[in-house]
């Protein structure tokens, strides 16, 4: 039997190289240890990458696709960690990237009544590796509630509040947790959210929202504040962005630490 024609490895002549070429909204297992010891699971969309040399006209998708499956059925954060090298020998790169996107679910019990119920966070893993170094950036998606200082400066009867979104990447030193950096963005809103509140519980949040009342530049400063202090946290970038519950626009503000760090290899 002849052998079949490898049109990927055909020679190129437009001499373009390709910066990133390979899959993405792949859904996969993923298994991740919280803070407490125990072991959640959920689901990752994942995606893969490398980069192409100019004179290869294409790369074989198929090969990311078995780099993701030999790690058996579920995934770790050790797995994450390795795949971009193994990715790079596998089709010949010189850099690789990989990104899990994954919900994240926490028990949380309302203030007041104690009433319990699972909030889901959005957390990334991101690693970016060359033939020298790995890079690996940790993100949160954190919902919050704020409430507006002006507002409640100018009004007699209440203030305006809405929820809003805090996106927290960070580098560092040594690992961090998931959950110091959920609490780390929630200490810096006006309120935290909750997912099941009964009325006492709801009485309490909206009081203690309105006596902390926070712009969106207050919430990117205080969280700012909170992440060059923490020891293990090298570099930053911090998001804000508040559905605003009176304006036809959401309210926005970022603030990103210096320069990163050399990657650690």
């Amino acid at each position: 039997m002849s052998a079949l024609t490898d049109t990927q490895n055909e020679r190129d002549e437009r001499r373009l190289p390709i910066d990133r070429v390979g899959v993405r909204s792949l859904r996969f297992p993923l298994s991740i240890r919280d803070r407490d010891s125990a072991v959640q699971h959920t689901v990752a969309t994942v995606s893969l990458a490398v980069d192409l040399p100019h004179h290869f006209k294409g790369t074989h998708m198929s090969r990311f696709v078995e780099v993701l499956h030999a790690h058996g059925k579920e995934l770790t954060v050790s797995n994450i960690v390795a795949m971009p090298r193994e990715l790079m020998k596998k089709l010949h790169a010189d850099k690789a990237h990989v990104e899990m996107k994954f919900p994240y679910f926490r028990a949380k019990k309302a203030p007041v009544s104690g009433a319990e119920g699972l909030l889901d966070y959005g957390v990334i893993f991101e690693v970016n590796t060359d033939k020298a170094t790995t890079d690996f950036v940790l993100t949160v998606e954190v919902p919050v509630t704020t409430l507006c200082p002006c507002s409640k400066a100018i009004s007699a009867r209440g203030a305006h509040n809405q929820r809003g979104t805090v996106t927290l990447a960070v580098r560092f030193s040594d690992p961090v947790w998931i959950e110091d950096l959920l609490e780390l963005v929630e200490s810096s809103a006006s309120s935290e959210l909750y997912s099941l509140l009964k009325r006492p519980d709801e009485k309490h949040v909206t009081e203690a929202a309105y006596d902390n009342p926070v712009f969106v530049e207050d919430l990117v400063r205080n969280i700012a504040v909170k992440a060059k202090a923490h020891p293990r946290i090298t570099w930053f970038r911090v998001e804000a962005e508040n559905y605003e519950s009176i304006h036809n626009h959401n309210a926005w503000a970022m603030i990103e630490s210096g320069p990163a760090p050399s990657a650690k290899a």
